[in-house]
């Protein structure tokens, strides 16, 4: 390991590498670190691969003083994290949130590309059974996925992969480190995890019967209401339209709109008896 070099002003090597890390709102890549540091002590000669080991004491010091964080690689970069051992605290205090953030339907479209990538939009669709080109918007505006490129067929449509920030918003440092299917499957077999699933497919069924429910009895209720209304109207209110003559009947026609009429006519003959004479001059 390069010793921790002190620079004129008594500032250690580690320590502005951990300033770094600490102020990088993402994970920052070793390179970076280097680049940055270069430029402040051209002459330092700090090589990336000596970035780890600084790293490594840094844990160690968190860990000597009990603190609750440590610096971890996320997504090809150095990033601060709680240590794991706070996971059961802290996973019900983000449980919440987390949910929130992504929607069931965006969830289940980024694990589909998450496991499929590089993946079309089409290939999507025909795994959900539904048309996903809102969630891929989604995903993509919250930068969770990225286009990677065109498949090579015909239509050329895009393909999508998962991105850096995926890596960094599930905590993990590639996606080798994404439970395999079968771990997947193990789980869902879980005693506990059976009792869930039948409780929502409980719960969902109990829903729509009660959403069918309702839907009746609001067609019944108009149903009756009308039947009611009917039942409450006097016969003796009722007019005998065979009492009324054709005349009666008859709706009276707007007199402005009569008047206008007439007029409309009465120039129009005008014009008729003036196209006459004018014709017979001629011919005269």
């Amino acid at each position: 390991m390069m010793n921790d070099y002190q620079f004129v002003d008594g500032t250690r090597l580690s320590s502005v590498i951990e300033s770094l890390i600490f102020a990088s709102p993402e994970p920052i890549s070793a390179e970076k670190i280097c680049e940055i540091i270069a430029k402040g002590e051209e002459n330092l000669g700090l090589e990336t691969d000596a970035v780890d080991p600084f790293v490594d004491k840094l844990n160690q010091r968190y860990e000597e003083n009990g603190l609750a964080f440590e610096i971890t690689l996320v997504g090809g970069g150095y990033t601060f994290a709680t240590k794991k051992r706070y996971e059961p605290w802290l996973s019900i205090f983000q449980h919440e949130n987390a949910y929130r953030k992504l929607s069931q339907s965006a969830i289940e479209t980024l694990a589909i590309v998450a496991y499929k990538q590089p993946v079309t939009k089409p290939e999507v669709d025909d795994i959900r059974g539904v048309d996903s080109g809102y969630i891929l918007r989604q995903l993509l505006e919250k930068v969770l996925i990225e286009v990677s490129g065109r498949l090579d067929a015909p239509g050329k449509p895009l393909l999508y992969r998962t991105s850096k920030h995926f890596l960094k918003h599930f905590g993990i440092n590639s996606i080798d480190e994404l439970p395999k299917p079968r771990e997947i499957e193990e789980i869902l077999k879980d005693d506990d995890m059976a009792e869930h699933r039948q409780f929502l497919f409980d719960r969902q069924l109990e829903l729509k019967e009660l959403q069918e429910k309702a839907e009746d009895e609001g067609a019944t209720q108009t149903a009756l209401s009308l039947i009611e209304a009917v039942e409450h109207i006097d016969e003796d209110e009722v007019p005998d339209l065979e009492e009324f003559t054709a005349e009666e009947l008859q709706l009276d026609d707007d007199p402005d709109e009569e008047e206008d009429m007439k007029t409309q006519d009465e120039e129009e003959l005008q014009q008729s008896e003036e196209g006459e004479d004018e014709q017979t001059k001629e011919e005269e």
